[in-house]
This record gives structure tokens, sequence and C-alpha cells, in this order.
């Protein structure tokens, strides 16, 4: 029988209360947003098999306390306009309106990682936050920000939970946004772009990893853990960077296992995302990235790691140049920018933007993001021990990498829905074989 207040059923109060809410809501000047130019992608090709979720996350050195997380996401998020949002289809093109519902709820994590979003089950919000004993995990829809703004989030919601859980922090630091955390909003791909006709991306396919897959629904991960000051030496012996030296063993390791070490057709392509940020002076929480590609062609047989590794770093070299990079994303910027495609209706951007997209998705083999080093201001360093990333899977892109370090330590994660993990021992085995440490952990679904 339905509990009773003052005679009214409670489900009706609790629906009126929402009704008025909503009014009150509706009565107010409503703050909307444009999409920053990558931006217009994601709502396009999103979907359960392709959800375009990432996800960041920080481990504790503690426990993590629901009821705290919760009530630090209540009080981060309306300071966060880049985060208080909704998407809205208009008749021309999506956009952002402001969000007003209480925050999403924190959970108990319970299922694989990245998975869609669906707003109409979370508050209308594209991002979610979960925990799972000491690691608070933070999960973002693409089309709100890239994995800068990711952390920009993330390391605020941190802050405010432990000067909740730690009154001593918040007495000796206050109960602030950290100085150096950007709320910026500027669209840095309109305000730096240059008039451009000139398509800088390959569209050539290149060669897929393919194999049985895991049951639906399932996610693998696996980490490796290793010392960044071994890792720096090891780089420097090849005369490489970190980033070099990880993707060219990432290429390597797909060239020996799946390949085997003979010719093809097609060449290795790695996607390689780069901030733009450094290049161009900006802050934006907004995405601001574009993608390079390190590729590798086997014509003949028999090449060695060094010879590999060189044509990856000289590949790598040759793009990531701010002139070179200002033309990538100029060419999408001037393509929106075009009278005929503005005033055509969404359904048809729509349709245009997905034969794009899938063109441009084969003709990589995978993607290598590097988050970079994440820091955290002194006082919360006691109480944080480290950070991982990953992505979801996307069209002919069944094995992803992703790089993030804190303190001494580099993880590299494997993200991939392939029952075979044969490219992921490849990798570890031949960090080893170069006289690095590594920690090796997975979550298991490739264990019969």
């Amino acid at each position: 029988m339905k509990k009773k207040k003052n005679g009214i059923p409670t489900e009706e109060i609790a629906e009126d209360q929402e009704q008025t809410k909503g009014r009150r809501y509706l009565n107010k000047d409503i703050r909307w947003d444009r999409l920053d130019n990558t931006a217009h992608l994601f709502p396009v090709i999103a979907g359960e098999s392709m959800s375009n979720v990432y996800r960041i996350s920080v481990t504790l050195t503690e426990l993590v306390q629901p009821e705290f997380l919760q009530e630090a996401l209540d009080i981060v998020l309306p300071k966060f306009d880049g985060f208080n949002l909704r998407l809205r289809q208009g008749v021309f093109w999506y956009y952002f309106e402001e969000n007003g519902k209480p925050a999403p709820r924190v959970r108990k994590e319970s299922n694989f990682p990245c998975r869609f979003i669906r707003q109409n089950k979370n508050r209308s919000y594209m991002f979610r936050v979960s925990y799972y004993r000491y690691r608070i995990n933070l999960e973002v829809f693409h089309v709100l920000t890239d994995g800068m703004g990711g952390i920009n989030f993330l390391k605020e919601l941190t802050y405010q939970y432990l000067r909740l859980v730690h009154t001593e922090l918040k007495e000796k630091v206050g109960d602030y946004l950290n100085s150096g955390t950007s709320l910026n909003r500027e669209d840095s791909f309109l305000k730096n772009y240059k008039q451009s006709h000139e398509k800088g991306y390959q569209t050539k396919k290149a060669y897929l990893i393919k194999g049985e897959k895991l049951p639906p629904g399932e996610f693998g991960v696996m980490h490796g853990y290793m010392r960044i000051s071994e890792l720096k030496k090891v780089c420097h012996d090849y005369g490489v960077s970190i980033n070099e030296y990880l993707v060219g063993v990432y290429i390597w390791s797909v060239y020996t296992e799946c390949m085997h070490g003979m010719p093809s057709e097609r060449p290795i392509r790695v996607a390689v995302p780069v901030n733009l940020r450094p290049y161009f002076n900006s802050i934006t929480t907004k995405n601001f990235f574009v993608m390079v590609s390190a590729e590798f062609h086997p014509v003949r047989e028999i090449y060695t790691f060094e010879e590999v590794l060189g044509i990856v770093r000289e590949s790598l070299r040759s793009q990531i140049n701010r002139e070179h990079l200002e033309e990538l994303f100029s060419y999408n910027v001037s393509n929106e920018k075009i009278l005929i495609a503005r005033a055509a209706p969404l359904i048809f951007k729509n349709m245009a933007m997905r034969v794009v997209y899938t063109s441009s998705a084969l003709a990589n083999t995978a993607t290598v993001t590097n988050i970079g080093n994440i820091t955290v201001e002194e006082e919360y360093r006691p109480y944080v021990e480290l950070f991982h990333a990953y992505l979801a899977m996307s069209k002919g892109q069944h094995l992803k990498g992703t790089i993030c370090s804190y303190g001494g330590t580099l993880v590299f994660s494997f993200s991939y829905d392939l029952k075979d993990a044969s490219v992921q021992r490849g990798f570890f085995r031949k960090l080893a074989a170069d006289g690095l440490a590594v920690e090796v952990e997975s979550n298991g679904v490739n264990y019969e």
C-alpha cells in the first residue's frame, strides 16, 4: 500500500515537487553554449557499442566514503559550468544548455567501465562518478571536454572530498577552488584557426586488429606500472621521448604478434592525440586537441625494433609542430564555417559526419593517448596514491592505450574488447626485455 502524507500519496508529492522545481527553472534565464569543433562529432556517432566515454580515476590511500563523495560532487558541480550541462538537439546543430538538476548520484562501481551514458537515466548529465574501495572514477562523454578538462574536474572533486573527510585540511587551505583550476570555456579552435582548404588527416585504410570478441558488454582493462626514472634511461639510450618509445613499442607488438614480422599491404597507423593548449597559450576546459598518426608500413621482411622506433620517431616529430597542428584543426573549422554547411539541417550534417568519421576511423589501427604527468597540490599528496585513465572502443579499433603518470610511476593502460591478449603480452615483454621492471594487473576478463 502506498504511503501517505496528509492523505496524499508520497509519490504524488515527489512528482509535484519535481514539477515545481522545473517551473522555477524555466522561469529564469537559461544559460546555453555552443559545442566546440571536435565535439560536434560525438553525439552523432555515440551509442551502446561506441560510447565515446573515457575514464580518469584517482586511487587514494584510504577507503572512499560515499556520503562525503556525494556531498563533494554536490558542492563542486555548480562551480563548473562546463559540467553542469545537458545536450540539446536543435534544427541546425546540437547545443549545450544549463542543466540545473541535482548532481547525478554517486554509485559504487558494479559494471564494466566506459559504458554509454544515457542522459535520461543520469539526471541529464553527461558524466558519472563512481567509487570502488580506494578509487574514485570520473567517466566523461567526450562531447563535454577532453582529458585535460576531465583531470581539472576530478582533481577539484577529490580536493573537496578530502576537505570534507579531513577537516584539518579545510582549516589549512580554505574551502575554495584551487587557484590553478581553470573554468575557462573559450572555443580555442575558433580563436586560433586560419582559413584552410587542405586536409591533413589520413583516410587510407590501415591494418586493423581483429579476432574473437569478448561477450557483449564486457570490457578488458590491463595496466602496466613502471618507474619513470628507469623509463627515462631506456628512452635516453634509444634517443627518443617517452611518448615516442611507448607508441613505438605498441606498434612493434602489433607487428610481431599480429603480422609475425611479415610484409603487409596496409600500414600499422596509430592515432596520437595532441593537447593543443601549450602550443596556443590556451587554458580552455572545452575540447582542444588534434590527432596525428604514427605510421609504420612493413614492405619487406624482418625489421629490427630500432628501425621501427626510428620510423615512428620521425613520423611523429614531422607532425608535432605548431604549423602542422594549426593546419589540422583549421581544415575542420573552415568546413564548419562554410555557409552551405551551416545552413544544412542537422539530419544532413549527421549523415555527412558519419561518412567522414568512418573513413578516418578505419585509417587507424588504434589510438594511444598520453594524458601526461598529473600533479596535485602539496597538502593533498599524502592522500593520493595513483591515477589511471583509459578509453572506450571505437569503430575498427579494438585495443587502445592510455598513458598517465603521477609521482614517480607511469601507468600504461590497455582497454580492449578482444579475447586474445597477445599484443598486450608482447608489449610488456618488450618493456621487460629493455630492462624495465613492469608490474602488470588486469580486470581478469581474459581468464576463463
